[in-house]
Parts: C-alpha cells; sequence; structure tokens
C-alpha cells in the first residue's frame, strides 16, 4: 500500500538517492527513460480500458483481476487501480517533463471522473458496459465470494472503504493543481461535498454512502452505515480534508476535520479494554462489521489510533488528545503474545477482545462456500493464530517524544495552523501494494537493480510478474452443502467461491503494482542523475 501519510509533513515522497559513484555504474538516463517510456506505451495502449485499470492480467487478457476477477469492461478504484496508475504518470511527467505523461494521467482522470457517483464518491469498480453490467457482475462473482462479504451485495452508492473515495479525490486535486485546468475542479468539489455531506454530526464517516437501503447476512445489521475506523476510514477523510484546507483554502472543511478528530478521543474504550473498535453504532458503542468481524476491540485498531492522536496534538497542541494515550498502550503490552508462543512469521497481536470483559475471541467458520457457510466468534481460542505485527516500544518511544513538546514545538510543522511543507510534494508513490499478493516491493536505491529492471522490460513492452494470486471462475451458485470430501485450507473455499487466494505458483502475466513500482524505482534514478 502507500506509505503512511503523515498529517504534518509531506506525502511519502520517493527516497533520494545520495551515492553518485553507485549511480554511476547504473544505466544512463536516457536508457532509464526509454523504457519507461516503452512500458508506458503498453500500459495506455494494450492495458488501459478508457484510460483505467485493474491490477492484474494474464498476457492474453483472457482473465484479469482487481480484489476480485473482472469484467474486460471494468476498471478499480482500489490501490493499486486507477488512481495510483494516475499518480505514478503524474510523478514521471515530473522526472522526464515527457507531456505523454500528462496525458496518461488525464485519461486516468476522465475514466474516474465517468465513474464519479452522483454524490460524488466512487465505489470500487467503474463498469464501462454499464450499470446492468455491473450489477450483473455483483450477482454472480460478487456474491459468490465467500469471505469478501463487501461484494456480495450491490448498493449502487459509494465508499470509503480501502480508501477508495479519498485516493480517487487526491488524484483529481493534484491534477487539477498541475497546470489549474478547470475541468477537474467541478470533480474535486464533488469529492470534497461527498466527504462532508456523509459526516454525521458526532464527526464519524459511515463505510458507505448515500444510505441506498439496507443488506441483512445471516440476520446481522447492515454494517455500511456504522461509523467506520476499519482500513483508515476516519484518518484518511481527516488527512484529505487536511489537503483540501491547506491546497484550496477551502475554509467549510475545517470545522469537520475537527470534529472527526475529536471523535478519535470519545471512541476508546474504558477499562478493561482501554482501545478502540473497527466499526461503532451511531450511539459510539463498539459495533459488528462483515460475519467474520464480531464486536471487539482490535489491537491494530487500537495502534492506529494512537498514532493519529499523537498526531492531532502535533496538529492543534491540544493535550486532549493525549490524555489517554498511556492507558491504550498499556493494554497493548497487557495482550501482546510471549515470544515464545508467536508463529514463525513473528506476528505478536491476535486480533479481536471482548469489550466487556477483555477476553480474547476465537474466529471460526464451517461450510464451503457463500451458500452454506458460515462465520462467528466465541470465546474458544483453540487454534487461533497471531494476525498482526505491531511495534508498541516504538509507540511508547514516539509518545514519550511528543508528549514531551509544549504546544508551540509541537505544532511547528501543523497543517491546520498554516505551517509545515505542502502535502503535495512533486513525486508521491514510493510503492503500492493494496490487498493484491502479487505484487512485491523491490530495492530502487541500487544502480544493478536498475538496470535490471531496464533489461527485464519484455519484448511486448512489460515486466512479467509470476500471478500467484488467482481465482475459480464464476461457474454458478455453489451447492448449499459442502462437497463430498472437501478439506478447508482456510484461504478459499471450494470451487464455486469466487474470493481470490494464493497458490505455491502461477502463470505470468501483467500486473500494474509491478508496472508502478518499477517505474518508481527509475524515477529515484532519475532524480539522483539529476541532483
Amino acid at each position: 500500500m502507500f506509505s503512511r501519510r503523515s498529517l504534518l509533513g509531506s506525502v511519502a515522497a520517493l527516497p533520494f538517492l545520495a551515492p553518485a559513484a553507485q549511480a554511476a555504474t547504473g544505466p544512463t538516463s536516457a536508457e532509464v527513460k526509454a523504457t519507461m517510456a516503452r512500458a508506458t506505451r503498453f500500459m495506455t495502449d494494450k492495458v488501459a480500458v478508457h484510460g483505467g485499470y485493474v491490477w492484474s492480467y494474464l498476457p492474453d487478457f483472457s482473465r484479469r483481476w482487481g480484489e476480485m476477477e473482472a469484467y474486460p469492461s471494468m476498471v478499480w478504484t482500489q490501490a493499486p487501480g486507477t488512481p495510483e496508475m494516475g499518480q505514478i504518470f503524474l510523478d514521471a511527467y515530473h522526472a522526464t517533463g515527457d507531456e505523454a505523461y500528462y496525458k496518461a494521467a488525464e485519461q486516468s482522470a476522465a475514466a474516474l471522473i465517468a465513474g464519479q457517483h452522483p454524490s460524488g464518491g466512487w465505489n470500487y469498480i467503474i463498469d464501462f458496459a454499464g450499470e446492468a453490467s455491473l450489477k450483473r457482475w455483483y450477482e454472480t462473482i460478487g456474491t459468490n465470494g465467500w469471505r469478501l462479504e463487501e461484494f456480495q451485495h450491490y448498493y449502487g452508492n459509494a465508499t470509503f472503504d480501502d480508501h477508495v473515495t479519498v485516493e480517487c479525490g487526491r488524484f483529481l486535486l493534484r491534477l487539477c493543481l498541475e497546470k489549474g485546468d478547470p475541468k477537474y475542479r467541478a470533480a474535486v468539489d464533488k469529492a470534497v461535498d461527498f466527504v462532508l455531506k456523509s459526516q454525521y454530526p458526532s464527526g464519524g464517516w459511515p463505510q458507505r454512502w448515500p444510505r441506498m437501503g439496507a443488506f441483512s447476512k445471516q440476520g446481522r445489521p447492515d454494517y455500511t452505515g456504522f461509523i467506520t475506523m476499519n482500513d483508515e476510514v476516519a484518518e484518511e477523510n481527516i488527512g484529505f480534508l487536511l489537503l483540501v484546507l491547506q491546497q484550496l483554502k477551502d475554509e467549510r472543511v475545517r470545522e469537520p476535520l475537527k470534529r472527526g478528530m475529536e471523535l478519535i478521543i470519545a471512541l476508546q474504550q474504558p477499562q478493561p479494554t482501554p482501545g478502540w473498535a473497527m466499526q461503532y453504532s451511531l450511539d459510539l458503542k463498539p459495533a459488528t462489521g462483515r460475519t467474520y468481524e464480531p464486536i471487539s476491540i482490535t489491537p491494530h485498531g487500537t495502534a492506529a489510533a494512537v498514532v493519529q492522536l499523537l498526531d492531532y496534538y502535533q496538529l492543534t497542541g491540544e493535550r486532549k488528545y493525549l490524555a489517554r494515550v498511556p492507558e491504550a498502550l498499556d493494554w497493548l503490552a497487557s495482550v501482546e503474545i510471549p515470544a515464545d508462543k508467536r508463529g514463525p512469521d513473528g506476528r505478536n497481536f491476535y486480533r479481536n477482545y471482548d469489550p466487556s470483559t477483555g477476553k480474547l475471541l476465537g474466529g471460526h467458520r464451517k461450510g464451503s462456500n457463500s451458500q452454506n457457510g458460515k462465520f462467528w466468534a466465541d470465546f474458544n481460542t483453540e487454534g487461533t493464530k497471531g494476525e498482526k505485527h505491531i511495534n508498541v516500544a516504538s509507540l511508547r518511544a514516539r509518545y514519550d517524544r511528543v508528549a514531551a513538546m509544549a504546544p508551540e514545538e509541537a505544532t511547528k510543522n501543523s497543517t491546520l495552523m498554516g505551517r509545515g511543507p505542502s502535502l503535495l510534494p512533486p513525486y508521491l508513490i514510493s510503492h503500492v501494494g493494496g490487498s493484491d499478493l502479487n505484487v512485491t516491493v523491490a530495492d530502487g536505491r541500487r544502480a544493478a537493480a536498475v538496470a535490471e529492471l531496464v533489461g527485464g522490460l519484455n519484448a511486448e513492452g512489460y515486466w512479467p510478474v509470476e500471478l500467484r494470486t488467482t481465482s475459480h471462475p464464476y461457474q454458478g451458485p455453489g451447492p448449499d452443502k459442502p462437497p463430498a470430501g472437501f478439506v478447508d485450507v482456510g484461504q478459499v473455499g471450494d470451487a464455486w467461491d469466487t474470493s481470490p487466494f494464493t497458490l505455491p505458483s502461477g502463470p505470468m502475466g501483467i500486473s500494474t503494482g509491478a508496472y508502478i513500482n518499477n517505474m518508481a524505482r527509475l524515477i529515484t534514478y532519475l532524480r539522483t542523475q539529476t541532483a
């Protein structure tokens, strides 16, 4: 995914490479630019659909995927999708001055504007074959993705999930400011209005908006209208409003973003679990999400909220944001998995804790597909494994540093106070990943690695990537009972489950995320040549 954006300074800029001697042994700037241009022509001429992109493609384009398998008429707004492609095009434009990259960015913008919901936000998917095609996708591929319940119902509205609306709005705002082209301002204004109008009086935001009818799953309430912290909804919306305040001087957003910040304080729970949930009911009580997301307090959500509170003290100088951080840190330390009980991957936290008792909750499922399958949680934690890695010592050290600052020192780079660097530096993307498990991040600092990229572009004009993440093709609704001999391996169900899963090996193919990451590495290298 994008590197986490600081609310106090610049968006994650590319690492700058100092050693000129190291760069001297690598490809020339001309060779790097030629590679970038050829790779980009392949993406814009062969891969793009009306300027938009999904995540990965078989070389013959017979199958393609975003978070789930996509129709040929579709583009994706989740990372690493269309907005991130637009951003890397702008980064390349800044690095080279080549107007072809600016044109490519405009094509991506046109795709997003065509798919912007009338309310001003975006759905995960834009289908250029029309709404009937999109509904058919939801009724087939979408509804049969067992563990991806967010795709099992077509709401017909827009979402904040997975940064979708904010990433689209952020890219269009950047493009709007690039040359002052007024045709992008209307789309940006609609996106800002979406964020403002969807905000609850309490300061929180739902996952989806506007309300377009509820969807009940196995008797559980529709979670999409709950106040959402999951996938950084509040954090990203506040960051976007700060960007709008800084770049557009739009004072309308000041009070809403402060209200959003203050809600984070109110959502912290009392003992014995002084942390944060992923969703809250409108009366600010922890709530359920998808059927495998129980009412719970989560260590990873708590760690994210702690970082937000530290950021907000540095934005405001108001110590109310720090008041209960020590409680949260102590709770995290108390539930950290002991070193001798962690798995080989070193993940040191479980996922869910009961708010009222503080007890660990175990997650379970039975069945084999979205028709016969069921998720639930209870206090039976047998087989529960660590799912998250959190560096509590680093969080506590940052708290100690920030808490020791007087308000004047803490706010020296406060965007809220009109201080600090631009939140839109010339280069925004260092790498992307998102949920696309085909994407890896490689070293862009070594000249030898850049030489491999220059030589690794194939004859067609793309960097081949092994597509180990795949899915079962849709073949109709699954059986109402698990098929004979079915064994649940955990990631995916039976052959009717259209959820993505990862295999030990896969075919070589085309990856949008790999293009973005490799372009970022080449841009980094170019910058060292002109330093």
